[in-house]
């Protein structure tokens, strides 16, 4: 009989190691596992963008690198937010249609991303985003629409929350990033240990702009309730578009875009 209580003790002190362990690892591992920066940078010129400019601009004590295209007379601009992966650069296929249809926009790499040098981490990422918006602000009088995809419905939702914008559009967002982690590892604290939380959640409240979600019902990235709970807690909620079959990177290709303009031309008429 001792023996075996000998045996269960060390059993259960070697769990407990291997669970601090990789509790130790997450925590200084975290924004590695975290963000996906890595990507080429596709250069204007090799776009179909023969309007817009590459501009840089000032972030606190770093710069951050991007593309600028004015709108049309009387249209809006948008200011996109990109997602976790790559740099904005390789979604040029997007702005291409944003600037065919006439409306300006405004898309930049966050600091630590392939175009913008420095360190990834939320309070940059939302720092990028606000001085992002307050450049195009000071640019142009054309009314300003966000759209934030994935990890950018992160600096989407909080620039909504801090300025006065005509719409915002969030395209596979998460309620937060600390409950997408407690999703997919809820045996770990991730709630105690996470630094970069996007507390989506706690920022939509202040959202007085009309929100249009757009997610998929089989996204395996960013769980379709994510979409459907932060859209429930929108102030000013308009539309909540969900794709049956679409996964997290599919609602370009199903749409989004003829869904998206009705919704700012709503906006806009309001």
């Amino acid at each position: 009989m001792k023996l075996l209580l000998r045996f269960l003790l060390a059993l259960l002190v070697l769990i407990v190691a291997c669970y601090i362990g990789v509790v130790g690892y997450m925590y200084f591992n975290q924004r590695a596992l975290q963000y996906s920066a890595r990507g080429e940078v596709v250069a204007l010129g090799d776009t179909g963008l023969n309007n817009a400019d590459d501009i840089t601009i000032q972030s606190g004590d770093a710069a951050i690198n991007g593309w600028y295209q004015a709108p049309r007379p009387g249209m809006p601009v948008i200011l996109y937010l990109k997602g976790n992966s790559k740099s904005f650069s390789e979604e040029h296929e997007r702005f291409e249609r944003f600037a065919a249809d006439g409306y300006g926009f405004l898309a930049f790499d966050y600091r630590g991303f392939p175009a913008s040098p420095g360190e990834i981490s939320e309070t940059n990422i939302l720092d990028d985003a606000i001085a992002a918006y307050d450049w195009l602000d000071a640019q142009t009088e054309a009314p300003i629409l966000i759209w934030g995809r994935s990890l950018g419905s992160g600096p989407a939702t909080y620039v909504a929350s801090e300025r006065d914008a005509v719409a915002l559009l969030l395209e596979t967002p998460f309620l937060s990033a600390v409950n997408v982690a407690a999703e997919r590892y809820p045996i770990l604290p991730v709630a105690l240990v996470m630094q970069d939380q996007f507390r989506n959640d706690l920022w939509i409240g202040d959202v007085a702009e009309p929100v249009l979600v757009a997610h998929g019902t089989a996204d395996r990235t960013i769980d379709l309730s994510n979409g459907e709970r932060l859209y429930a807690q929108a102030p000013n909620p308009d539309e909540l578009w969900i794709v049956e079959g679409a996964d997290h990177s599919d609602l370009w290709d199903a749409g989004i875009w003829d869904r998206a303009k009705p919704f700012f031309d709503r906006a806009m008429n309001r």
